[in-house]
């Protein structure tokens, strides 16, 4: 029996717990693996720091995470992000990446300023553009999901509100989030899969048995809801409905190591292939360090992890190899990759809002009962597919679970 019940350790479970530790109620966190962090997820291999998560403070000079690092002390890297570049212009031509980056801006004007009735953000493309492959690559890394499955008015609301200001984490982002878990009670390998509201108390049940809580915040990603690895007893359709509309994209991170850094240039980057909307794009050289970071989004991230543990490595190799010679074969080796479609706890990456349904933020993130709070990516209006956008729904749904209580102020 506790106060509140936190059902999920990501960015969103850490930020409610946080919130509510010190104040005098009972408080538990459950979580189904067996570190925190969710999908941000920092490694260290050779040395390295590598987030096979998230990895970016995006919007940093009004992420909470960004705060709470300076708060702390924790070394913040400021170099702007190398992503409008490509390294030596190798398969890129200076006047096809003014073309592309000149394709992108216009497709963004036409969102902006004529956005097609269906809210379907591939029916702004010029049928027939040569840079429609590059726009459809672009959307694979921010959205993890092609344009034809994105929301115009979602995509917008995002883009509306991103300060711009890029900041990074050399010690990890998920390594800085698992951080501020440890002195919060957070029991592990602790999945919850029902939870029975048809009592006084809520009843919390999985493998390990039953938590009463007399409040419940749900910070899990939305497949678990939408394929009711977690359910409602009664049935809570709106949510079902709501997590259905806003299905999991798909990035993916593979990590290859250098013999050595030259001839790269520190924090700059390749597209693989600009004219293929499966292509990688490379980071080279991140924080100066002997590594090239390997970033999959959309269709290309989901053809690449049905192909099994390996591919995405194997496929990043390849790209590499033919802009950069084969010789760059013998200097890479591989150290680390994220199949986060595969993970049976996530099912995926960040949260889209599929056409015609960005309303279904607002129905996922409205508490149920005065007593069933929701928080994570997907319940903000603005933010979703960030860890910033999960640590802000977590403090406001641990704030609303302790007014519903009557801790008010606290």
């Amino acid at each position: 029996m506790v106060d509140i019940l936190i059902i999920g350790a990501g960015a969103a479970g850490v930020a409610a717990g946080l919130r509510l530790a010190g104040a005098p109620l009972d408080l538990l966190i459950v979580e189904a693996a067996a570190r925190p962090g969710g999908r941000a997820h920092s490694v260290s291999l050779d040395g390295m720091c590598l987030d096979l998560g998230c990895g970016w403070l995006h919007s940093a000079d009004r992420n909470p995470w960004a705060g709470l690092a300076e708060a702390q002390g924790v070394e913040i890297d400021r170099t702007p992000p190398a992503w409008r570049s490509q390294f030596a212009d190798l398969g890129f031509t200076p006047a096809e990446q003014k073309a592309a980056h000149d394709a992108f801006a216009e497709f963004g004007r036409r969102l902006r300023e004529a956005p097609p009735a269906s809210d379907r953000a591939s029916d702004a493309m010029p049928p027939g553009d040569a840079w429609n492959c590059y726009l459809e690559a672009l959307s694979g890394f921010m959205n993890g999901a092609e344009l034809e499955q994105l929301s115009v008015t979602d995509f917008l609301a995002y883009d509306e509100a991103d300060s711009g200001v890029n900041w990074r984490l050399p010690g990890g982002y998920g390594a800085f989030i698992a951080a501020q878990a440890a002195a919060l009670p957070i029991r592990f390998e602790t999945p919850i899969e029902e939870i029975d509201r048809s009592g006084p108390l809520l009843k919390a049940r999985g493998p390990a048995g039953e938590i009463e809580a007399r409040a419940v915040i749900v910070t899990v990603p939305t497949e678990m809801l939408a394929r009711e690895r977690l359910r409602f007893t009664p049935p809570l359709g709106d949510k079902l409905d709501a997590a259905q509309r806003l299905p999991l994209g798909l990035a993916n991170k593979a990590f290859l190591g250098l013999d050595r850094p030259d001839p790269f240039e520190a924090d700059t980057q390749m597209l693989g292939n600009p004219k293929d909307p499966g292509t990688g794009a490379y980071y080279l050289c991140p924080f100066g360090r002997p590594a090239i970071e390997c970033f999959f989004g959309g269709a290309g991230a989901r053809a690449l992890e049905a192909e099994g543990e390996g591919a995405a490595l194997d496929f990043a190799v390849s790209q590499l190899v033919a802009l950069l010679g084969s010789d760059m074969r013998r200097r890479l080796r591989p150290l680390a990759e994220s199949r986060w479609g595969a993970e049976p706890l996530a099912m995926g990456s960040y949260s889209h809002a599929l056409p015609g349904q960005a309303g279904a933020r607002a129905v996922l993130a409205a508490p149920v009962e005065d007593r069933i709070f929701f928080a994570g990516e997907a319940c903000s209006a603005v933010d979703f597919s960030t860890a910033h956008g999960a640590f802000e729904t977590g403090e406001r749904a641990a704030l609303s679970a302790m007014n519903s209580l009557g801790r008010k102020g606290l």
